[in-house]
């Protein structure tokens, strides 16, 4: 049921938000110019690899020897509302149509980060990976990351179809209040998930 939900919810999502998705690529070319889309290699369910996708947020700028510039320096006022309101998450959606995500699970991480994991946080790995999940919607960037790896296994030995819907309203009402982006001395989940580079 979860997987033909999936299907279903993210393929009448990407018709309806199609005009939305095409607005804010066309705003993207405009004000951060090309690629469009920032691709990256997560590790998905099992640790399978595939790519993300999502809407760049940050403008291409480097210092004197080549290097990209600190994340702060190169994200922009646009950027920051496509991070806020969650629309650079849309063209994951794709993802989830595909099978690689579904859209609700742990959020993918960096495929760097697998090494650190212990026994109980590669559990999170047992499900697709989600564009939305527990931990999204129970402190977002206001929380530590262990207490996200303990929610994303919470999740994983707890998911039902049910919840997900929970998670999925509790997330539409978090986009619309816009709240739990960011706590100050804590890393958004973006700089974590390492969407700074090329972004």
């Amino acid at each position: 049921m979860k997987r033909l939900f999936d299907i279903v919810l993210s393929a009448l999502a990407l018709v309806v938000l199609s005009p939305v998705i095409a607005a804010v690529a066309l705003l993207i070319r405009l004000k951060l110019g090309s690629p469009v889309l920032f691709r990256q290699i997560r590790p998905g369910r099992g640790e399978r690899l595939f790519t993300l996708l999502k809407f760049r947020s940050m403008r291409d700028a480097n210092d004197a020897a080549g290097v990209p510039l600190p994340d702060g320096e190169r994200m922009t006022p646009f950027g920051s509302f496509l991070r806020s309101s969650s629309l650079d998450e849309l063209p994951s959606l794709w993802n989830v149509l595909k099978g690689e995500m579904s859209l609700v699970g742990p959020r993918p991480l960096l495929v760097e980060y697998l090494e650190r994991y212990d026994a109980e946080q590669r559990r999170r790995h047992d499900v697709r990976p989600g564009v939305t999940g527990w931990a999204q919607v129970n402190g977002r960037n206001n929380i530590s990351w262990e207490r996200k790896f303990e929610l994303d296994v919470w999740y994983v030995d707890h998911q039902s179809f049910w919840l997900d819907l929970k998670i999925l309203a509790l997330t539409v009402k978090k986009v619309l209040a816009r709240s739990d982006i960011v706590k100050e001395g804590l890393p958004t989940t973006d700089d974590f998930m390492g969407s700074g580079t090329g972004t």
